[in-house]
């Protein structure tokens, strides 16, 4: 009774240590904020401590031998919890490092634990024995090859090694001398299979809390487990194929052991080399990473399961014949193959890794742009000499790398908006960038791997409203529209986001159109798509008609900058270089860019964490471009309020860019809006808009409210193009674009001191200047002259 207490404390406690850890993590990530690095090590050490002050006198107290060894197995589990658990101190972007720590700590682990055996408890399971267990790990594999994908080469390699440690060090702590405490009379049967599988499994699972970067660990402590009963399947014919079946003598410590190191090293390959940590995330919503891999988790313990039965009905009763080598190798062989197939065949093949963001140390120097010419022809005039400037920087400097690239045959892509290169390479080719004179420095590119089934698009199941919703009324659009005659047109807005749904009836009359109005860098769709609606919903807000949109009459072009809800540093520049130079598909933006096509305004909902690879100051070039050619750049502040300082994520913190908060119906500024100061210690947001509960289309020609700065900012950025519609002198005059909205923006609400987390300082880091208003704007931009 005392065992299985002590065993359901320890797994119930560890289960929910990890889960909790995890879900901490997740909603530190979503609300914007960085979890110490000593969480997780302290999480480990405690939890670990609790199970051991319980395992430990369960490895020496009782008399039964069976008792003694389930003590001791969990007691070194709680060890191996405990030291592998603080490699999580390692950054989860930093996945290559953290399994090499991994592989090496898991193999010190495995020679001190065997340091401690003495030497007649050494022996090596016999081949077939191990054959059916790598039968049994490929077999365990399988869901995981189906749903997963690898990461880079070295990355992968690494993970094979902490696999194989990992097996290793689960060999060492279910060595000969544990099995032998629950062979029955004759050593087969349901006692060794049920009994030692059980305490067996527990260990497992102490193990696999151990193993894996935040969120992975859980799908390593979910399917280890199960393999425990596989595991001791195994025992009597690692025993019987080594001694013979009359040597054989049940209980005998020092015989041999089943070949639990090559089962688990495959199986738990599944989390550490299929599955990339960062993805098991709840950023990622519905059916995409995290749903797939708790299906690979959940598969891979089904068929341990289905395995262990298996090999207890066909080896553990008193008769059973056991099989030759070669049964177990062509076993092996057969399983093998499968995997290989489902992976190559259901799954993805080939390497998946992150690729390097190379930000080069010469800038181009945009200072000093001006042009006599007001309005449109002035705003392409300073376009033009923009790109020309950033072409000609790129080109100069760039070819050096460039050549050595060539010559190592490691593939890139160019940028010019911001003078860096993505290349695909390891950390040695990382190091071996950041040491070069050229180079600023290299930031990671997050690069998502691939699902077995893409998930569902979003959905509208509202109609178009028949009157203009509560929030262009708030902002006074529709007053703009009947009143003063001006809705947008002659005016194209650019939207970078998930994509734009172009056959919706809202914005299907909107898009510009030509062969230069659509990119898509993810996945090279060639009409404007959108998979995940974020996209269409902001597009919607912009310049959507029936009801829904701040400037109808205005044009749009799109790109689609995220995949899934997930960017990189490249993927928003691609977007971006194309927003300051449109090129026709396939073309090469250096020499097929237009940018007498540049669209007037950008809306960017929204922003490059360090999660995605961005560091503080990753693009400020390309803001700093767009304001030096005149194109008005409007970023979300982000939906990590209400923690004051919480504008800190690329591009919302830049000065040249005009970034939007959130307001309510009620007029008070959402708990979720972002708030300033920006790290810089600047005022943050400029203006608040409405975006909570916000009616706007979603592809499939559907309608749904939303909620976020990401819908607010769309607005400002529609009432920009009806003031600038208003009156074209003052396309590409963002000064006095943003003085006008500054100075006509209306009051809000005053936040309640419950609605601050933290000391924000001035009233302008939570509400920026006021609301905005679309009336008074364009109103005073008609006068301005």
């Amino acid at each position: 009774m005392a065992a299985v207490l002590v065993g359901l404390w320890a797994v119930g406690l560890t289960t929910v240590a990890q889960t909790t850890g995890w879900l901490v993590d997740q909603v530190a990530i979503v609300a914007g904020l960085t979890a110490p690095v000593w969480v997780w090590p302290l999480t480990s050490l405690v939890d670990a401590a609790l199970i051991s002050a319980v395992a430990a006198p369960l490895a020496v107290v009782p008399r039964s031998a069976a008792v003694r060894a389930a003590g001791r197995a969990w007691l070194c589990g709680a060890i191996v919890l405990a030291v592998l658990g603080l490699l999580r101190a390692i950054p989860q972007p930093q996945n290559e490092l953290y399994l090499a720590a991994l592989a090496a700590g898991a193999a010190l682990l495995a020679v001190a634990m065997r340091a401690t055996r003495g030497r007649g408890r050494r022996s090596r399971p016999a081949g077939v024995a191990v054959l059916l267990a790598v039968a049994a790990g490929a077999a365990v594999l399988l869901p995981w090859l189906w749903v997963g994908a690898l990461g880079g080469l070295t990355e992968t390699v690494l993970a094979a090694a902490a696999a194989a440690a990992v097996g290793w060090l689960a060999a060492s702590i279910l060595d000969a001398g544990f099995w032998s405490a629950y062979d029955g009379p004759t050593g087969r049967g349901v006692r060794p299979v049920l009994l030692g599988g059980l305490v067996a499994g527990v260990t497992l699972l102490l193990v696999g809390a151990a193993v894996g970067h935040s969120g992975s660990q859980l799908a390593a402590l979910f399917l280890l487990p199960a393999t425990g009963f596989a595991v001791a399947a195994l025992r009597p014919v690692a025993a019987v194929a080594a001694q013979g079946s009359a040597a054989y003598r049940p209980g005998d410590a020092s015989g041999p052991r089943p070949p639990v190191g090559w089962l688990v090293a495959v199986a738990v390959f599944g989390p550490l080399g299929l599955v990339d940590p960062e993805e098991i995330s709840l950023v990622l919503i519905d059916r995409d990473i995290p749903f797939w891999t708790a299906v690979a988790a959940g598969g891979s313990a089904a068929v341990a399961l289905v395995v262990g039965l298996a090999y207890a009905i066909a080896f553990g009763r008193a008769r059973a014949v056991i099989p030759h080598r070669w049964v177990g190798a062509v076993t092996a062989a057969a399983v093998v193959l499968a995997g290989a197939a489902v992976h190559v065949g259901l799954g993805h093949p080939g390497l998946y890794g992150e690729r390097l963001f190379v930000v080069m140390k010469e800038q181009a120097d945009l200072t000093g742009i001006t042009t006599a010419e007001p309005g449109q022809a002035g705003r392409d005039a300073k376009v033009r000499e923009v790109h020309r400037r950033l072409l000609a920087t790129a080109a100069g400097s760039q070819g050096d790398l460039r050549r050595e690239l060539d010559r190592l045959r490691l593939s890139y892509k160019p940028y010019y908006l911001i003078n860096a290169i993505e290349v695909d390479g390891g950390p040695a080719v990382r190091a071996w960038l950041g040491s070069r004179a050229d180079v600023d420095r290299v930031l990671l590119s997050q690069e998502i791997r691939p699902l077995p089934a893409a998930p569902p698009p979003g959905r509208g199941t509202e109609p178009a409203p028949p009157t203009p919703p509560w929030h262009l009324t708030t902002i006074g659009a529709d007053r703009v529209w009947s009143q003063l005659d001006t809705d947008g047109a002659g005016i194209v807005v650019g939207s970078s986001d998930s994509g734009v749904d172009g056959s919706h009836p809202a914005l299907a009359a909107g898009f510009r159109g030509g062969d230069d109005s659509w990119y898509d860098p993810w996945n090279g769709t060639r009409t404007p798509t959108d998979r995940g609606g974020h996209g269409t919903h902001t597009a919607g807000s912009a310049v959507g008609r029936d009801n829904i949109g701040v400037a109808p009459g205005a044009q749009w072009v799109g790109c689609v900058n995220l995949d899934r809800n997930l960017g990189n540093p490249a993927r928003y520049l691609d977007c971006l270089q194309f927003m300051l130079a449109p090129f026709p598909p396939g073309g090469d933006p250096f020499t097929d860019g237009r940018p007498d096509r540049a669209p007037h305004i950008l809306t960017n909902s929204w922003g490059c964490p360090g999660l995605e690879g961005c560091d503080a100051t990753a693009l400020t070039g390309a803001t700093a471009a767009f304001a030096a050619a005149g194109i008005l750049f409007v970023a979300a502040a982000g939906n990590t309020g209400p923690f004051c300082g919480s504008i800190d994520d690329p591009p919302a913190p830049y000065a040249d860019v005009l970034t939007v908060g959130a307001v309510n119906e009620s007029g008070q500024v959402t708990d979720f809006s972002s708030r300033g100061p920006a790290p810089d210690g600047s005022a943050k947001p400029d203006l608040v808009a409405p975006g909570d509960d916000v009616l706007s289309a979603m592809p499939g020609g559907g309608y749904a409210s939303n909620s976020g700065t990401s819908m607010a900012t769309p607005q400002v950025a529609g009432v920009a193009a009806l003031m600038w519609s208003a009156n074209p002198a003052l396309i590409g005059d963002l000064a006095t674009t943003r003085q006008i909205m500054v100075e006509t923006a209306a009051e809000v609400v005053p936040p309640t001191p419950s609605q601050l987390e933290g000391d924000c300082g001035q009233l302008a880091n939570v509400e920026g200047a006021g609301l905005v208003d679309a009336y008074a704007a364009v109103e005073r931009a008609r006068q301005t002259r």
